[in-house]
């Protein structure tokens, strides 16, 4: 609380974001980055659905359904796929609030294992997390979390090496995460693994 010269006193009211709603604005951020990229044709990437099971149905009308109860099916894979210049595109989005460390909880192990699997099979695979508190966005290559997963016994990871690892990722106001600029510098570039001749 704030009190100003001319007496009257003004309250500020911080808004909390609920466990639930986490990740939601950078979901949003992406959402909107991949709807320009397709409406450019430039890639065809989208969220994947929430698995779930459906245990009850409310039939008020013959038109009309309503689910009633249903329950999360775990465990799911990432959060989005698809395709960009002929490769498969996999990958999990998270926001982090921390100063200091990435939790590494984040990140489940069945997530870890779809990764390795779909690079095995040569996709490219990342994470983008999101560091709220500085307002930064990372690029990180999959096998590079899991590296570090591996050569660690840290139960999180520290904001320096994202900014050491890990590619910033820019924004602009039709692309608020432009990942693709980081995937075409990563691998269709000479200097990457993919598509030299590009």
């Amino acid at each position: 609380m704030v009190n100003y010269p001319n007496g009257k006193k003004k309250t500020y009211v911080t808004q909390r974001t609920s466990a639930g709603g986490r990740g939601m604005n950078l979901e949003k951020d992406i959402n909107t980055t991949n709807m320009f990229y397709l409406s450019i044709d430039k890639a065809v990437i989208h969220k994947k659905p929430t698995p779930v099971t459906i245990v009850s149905v409310d039939y008020p009308a013959r038109s009309a359904a309503k689910i009633t109860e249903a329950y999360f099916k775990l465990p799911s894979t990432t959060d989005y796929n698809g395709i960009y210049r002929a490769k498969y595109i996999d990958f999990e989005a998270k926001e982090c609030a921390s100063h200091t460390s990435f939790p590494l909880k984040s990140i489940h192990e069945h997530q870890i294992k779809h990764l390795q699997d779909v690079i095995r099979h040569g996709a490219i695979a990342f994470l983008i997390v999101k560091w709220t508190v500085f307002d930064e966005t990372y690029f990180v290559k999959a096998e590079d979390i899991i590296t570090f997963m591996k050569e660690n016994e840290r139960h999180s990871i520290p904001y320096t090496w994202f900014q050491t690892t890990g590619h910033l990722i820019p924004s602009t106001y039709v692309t608020p995460i432009d990942y693709l600029k980081i995937i075409d510098q990563l691998y269709f570039t000479l200097g990457g693994n993919h598509d030299k001749s590009k």
